[in-house]
């Protein structure tokens, strides 16, 4: 399905009934990153999976984009949806899309689940990293970035026993239009440190962390679990950054049990 907002198309899914989960991928991915958590969890709750500007199906203008705007996008999908509230699930660059719409528009969150992300800007040395990625990507195409993305995406164990989701990442990056990885580069080294932000969150949150996450490590998750009031952390053994697609069983046994205690309070 497709809805428009300020002029750019926008695609996602929208599956089963009940509580909205609305999912935001990771870089450079798309909304098919979460398939193992919409088909499971879409028998409770009303799973929706959206493709963030530039990836999948939506469109791909090239443009100096915030991740405030892509913000702005998931607040028109809710909007489009006539959903009031929803809780938001965000891996990496969807955690931090997720950070950016808890500033904006708080009281449309349920709850939020922030998985293998962080909450502090990015240090000198990532935002050189996010650069040279950049002209990687300008210069010679999404192949080169995923042959650079796939180590940091994926942790040791998957990258030598899962050789089929290793190929299957691959694919996504490749067909990831080059805009769109700019894009994001640019959005995501420009972000505003969002530490002290933490304390202001007042929706119950649940942060999520791949043991094997050396992109975003566990150091990272325990900065957001211990300044947001209330929220709990889970690590997820043998999953590195992509822990939904690296474990996705125990991703979607601690996203259930997280989103049923949030229905039972709210009953």
């Amino acid at each position: 399905m497709f809805f428009d907002t300020k002029g750019i198309r926008l695609a996602y899914d929208d599956q089963g009934t009940g509580l909205p989960l609305v999912f935001l991928h990771a870089f450079p991915l798309n909304r098919s990153m979460w398939t193992p958590q919409t088909t499971a969890l879409s028998r409770q709750f009303r799973t929706i999976a959206m493709d963030l500007r530039g990836h999948g199906e939506s469109d791909a203008p090239l443009w100096n984009f915030s991740l405030e705007q892509y913000a702005d996008d998931v607040l028109a999908l809710l909007d489009h949806l006539a959903i009031p509230q929803a809780v938001l699930v965000g891996l990496s660059m969807g955690g931090y899309i997720s950070l950016a719409f808890s500033r904006k528009y708080g009281s449309r969150l349920k709850g939020l689940v922030l998985a293998d992300t962080r909450a502090q800007a990015d240090s000198p040395e990532g935002r050189t990293g996010r650069f040279n990625l950049a002209q990687t990507a300008y210069g010679k195409g999404a192949d080169a970035v995923a042959d650079i993305m796939l180590s940091k995406l994926l942790g040791a164990t998957s990258l030598q026993q899962k050789p089929e989701l290793v190929d299957s990442i691959r694919h996504t990056i490749r067909n990831t239009p080059v805009s769109g990885i700019v894009v994001d580069l640019m959005a995501m080294a420009d972000r505003p440190d969002s530490v002290a932000h933490l304390r202001t969150l007042a929706c119950p949150t649940l942060v999520v962390v791949g043991q094997e996450d050396h992109t975003t490590p566990l150091a990272d998750a325990h900065v957001m679990a211990t300044g947001i009031p209330g929220a709990r952390l889970a690590v997820i053994p043998a999953a590195g950054h992509l822990s939904n697609l690296e474990q996705p069983e125990v991703f979607n046994d601690l996203v259930r049990t997280f989103v049923e205690e949030l229905r039972a309070a709210g009953d």
